[in-house]
């Protein structure tokens, strides 16, 4: 115990003497003359930046394979994938033209909407109920109704092309990381390289490859996807009863029999799991994947942004969520059907296949009778409902009746929260932060996560991003600070209240759905661009995950604990305070974890609206496609995420060794 004191006595000496440094940091250089320690010198930087771009040069201009160059492999990964999306494309949003212009001919229009949304309902009733199917054939009426069916149906087909390769692909890796234990550790870094670079990162090299377009998006999307799929499918295929495996052994069958008639539809419940999370991933990519050529949706919320358009940016917002609460619902009663077992109805393959017949007929007859009635194939424009004009008065309303109020609450919030954040991180000496990070990693997880952390800072030091990662970690660290003080009394809340419960759940589920775009629009209505207004986006995007895992943990603490101090004579108040919030501390810093990975990767939108950070070096990087920038800027991030991720893990175990959870 004493020497437990100790340990906390000189960890809170080290944060208080940081926090002192940090605030005279810069006046104690100038006095001593160095301006070094709080400004890394740029004669000691590394050019990373021009080092790549020239790789990235060598590699599209000179790199060759024999007589195949890198730019022919490239195009021929971008034709195999344009094949399926044009077909699914025009299927659902073009028809089949013939010519070009004002010579253009519909050989056979696009699928009528009537008929994609029976066949929806028909799905929906296939996979569960006629509830689900109500809820489904609503969301996409929804569509057509509030005039975003053209865009959402283009944004439909690039989630039925990236979510199949994503989805194939990722399950074919993991099953050779499954097989191969070696490829496993090798990837595993990667993974979480791919899981931790800001989306936009990604999309700096892509388009330098394959060139502005859907094309590009959808690599970009299929990247940014399919690294979930891979570890769950890894982790679905050791989780598969070892006796069910020795049964298949026993059976007789070969490798191949044993993983794909044993294996894979023992896990097939989890792998679905995994499908459905590259279904949500992809729908979170379009709105970033439209700045490099994809349409639909997304492309109309950017566009929504940059007109400052709020009504026409909630609408095409709001069709994003209902758009994903469809296809959710549908992927996840899917795997559910998936799991059970069924009895094959008697008969014909008529009578089997019913509702596929419906939506076939369905189909012959839209187009055939679309000729003399246009309703059939379009929903009429004049039919369209817009709430467009509701959210832009609202705002004003808002502006006009409040703004003073609004001006107080961030002079406030900038006065006495953030500045004092950012100055004591800028007057930080580089040198001491180094060795702090290193320190805190030798405390928490050995030499190894020393050697993690003190390397990973170094490198972004060399690569004369200090100041601007020293920006990034002042606006992720003030807003993971907000949303801890915010989201962990409201998990509490909701798990020691049922009906706060529902509504917070309700609330956090809204909040989860929204695309990350669509916090920015009405956050720059009301504040107008800088720091404050990138805090408060970044809040309510990265609140989720510090609600739902203090819930988990508080609801987690063992009942018998809670009798024991019920029985002590403990209050409702001693109970959370001396029980509940500690046995519940290791979800929470898990719960904080999360906080900061959905925090960084918001911080890169929000450059958008004048941070000055790593961010929008990263944006920069984009629009100039300057790949070395943007990569270097993106791997910054992601140390950055990796630090934080490895300290708050290793802190949390040590919690739950502590309370006896873990040996």
């Amino acid at each position: 115990m004493i020497r437990l004191n100790r340990s906390r006595i000189v960890i809170l000496t080290l944060v208080v003497v940081t926090i002192l440094l940090g605030w005279f940091g810069r006046d104690l250089g100038k006095t001593l003359d160095a301006r070094w320690l709080t400004k890394f010198p740029s004669a000691w930087v590394i050019p990373f930046k021009s080092y790549i771009s020239s790789a990235m040069t060598w590699l599209i201009e000179d790199a060759a394979l024999g007589p195949v160059s890198f730019t022919d492999v490239t195009r021929a990964i971008a034709w195999l994938i344009e094949q399926p999306y044009n077909l699914v494309l025009t299927l659902l949003a073009d028809g089949f033209v013939r010519g070009q212009g004002n010579e253009a001919q519909v050989i056979l229009p696009a699928i009528s909407w009537i008929v994609v949304i029976a066949a929806v309902i028909a799905l929906g009733q296939y996979c569960r109920d006629w509830a689900l199917a109500a809820l489904v054939g609503a969301c996409f009426i929804y569509l057509a109704v509030f005039g975003q069916w053209d865009s959402a149906m283009v944004t439909l087909a690039s989630v039925l092309i990236a979510v199949p390769i994503g989805a194939g692909g990722g399950l074919m890796t993991g099953i050779i990381a499954y097989r191969h234990p070696t490829f496993e550790r090798i990837i595993s870094p990667i993974l979480d390289l791919m899981q931790t670079i800001p989306i936009f990162a990604y999309l700096v090299p892509i388009l330098f490859m394959f060139g502005f377009g859907p094309i590009s998006a959808l690599v970009a999307t299929m990247i940014y996807a399919t690294p979930p799929m891979v570890r769950i499918t890894t982790l679905a295929l050791k989780a598969v009863d070892p006796e069910i495996l020795d049964f298949g052994r026993m059976a007789g069958t070969t490798q191949r029999q044993l993983m794909w008639r044993v294996l894979v539809p023992s896990a097939s419940h989890s792998l679905m799991v995994g499908v459905n999370q590259v279904i949500m991933l992809t729908l979170n990519m379009v709105i970033i994947a439209s700045m490099i050529g994809a349409g639909g949706l997304g492309f109309d919320v950017l566009a929504a942004l940059r007109r400052l358009d709020i009504g026409a940016g909630f609408e095409a917002g709001i069709a994003i969520v209902v758009l994903a609460i469809a296809i959710d619902r549908l992927s996840q009663s899917f795997a559910e059907r998936m799991g059970q077992v069924h009895h094959e109805i008697p008969g014909t393959w008529i009578t089997r296949h019913r509702r596929t017949v419906l939506v076939l007929v369905l189909l012959v007859l839209t187009w055939v009778l679309g000729q003399f009635s246009p309703l059939l194939l379009e929903y009429p424009e004049n039919q369209t409902i817009t709430t467009g004009a509701f959210w832009d008065d609202t705002v004003k309303y808002l502006n006009v009746n409040y703004f003073d109020t609004f001006e107080a609450i961030k002079v406030f919030f900038l006065t006495w929260f953030m500045i004092p954040i950012k100055t004591v991180l800028l007057g930080i000496p580089w040198p001491w932060a180094i060795a702090m990070l290193t320190l805190l990693g030798w405390h928490a997880g050995g030499w190894r996560l020393a050697l993690l952390c003190g390397g990973m800072a170094s490198l972004i030091l060399v690569s004369g991003l200090w100041s601007k990662a020293m920006v990034t970690v002042y606006l992720c660290g003030a807003s993971v600070i907000l949303a801890t003080l915010i989201g962990v009394p409201l998990g509490v809340l909701a798990a020691l209240n049922k009906r706060a419960g529902a509504v917070i759940n309700l609330l956090i589920d809204t909040l989860q759905t929204l695309p990350s775009f669509v916090y920015l629009i009405p956050v720059v209505m009301l504040f107008r661009v800088g720091d404050f207004t990138a805090l408060i986006a970044i809040v309510l995007y990265a609140l989720a995950p510090a609600v739902r895992y203090a819930a988990h943990g508080v609801r987690s603490v063992s009942g018998e604990l809670i009798e024991a101090g019920l029985v002590s004579g403990c209050t409702p108040t001693q109970l959370l305070r001396h029980i509940r919030l500690p046995m519940a501390l290791p979800e929470i810093l898990l719960g904080i974890n999360q906080t900061i990975m959905l925090a960084l990767s918001m911080l890169v939108i929000t450059a958008l609206v004048g941070t000055r950070d790593l961010g929008q070096e990263v944006y920069i990087a984009l629009t100039k496609a300057d790949t070395g920038r943007g990569l270097v800027a993106g791997l910054s991030i992601a140390f950055i995420a990796i630090i934080a991720d490895r300290l708050i893990n290793a802190g949390a175990r040590q919690a739950r060794i502590r309370f006896g959870l873990e040996n």
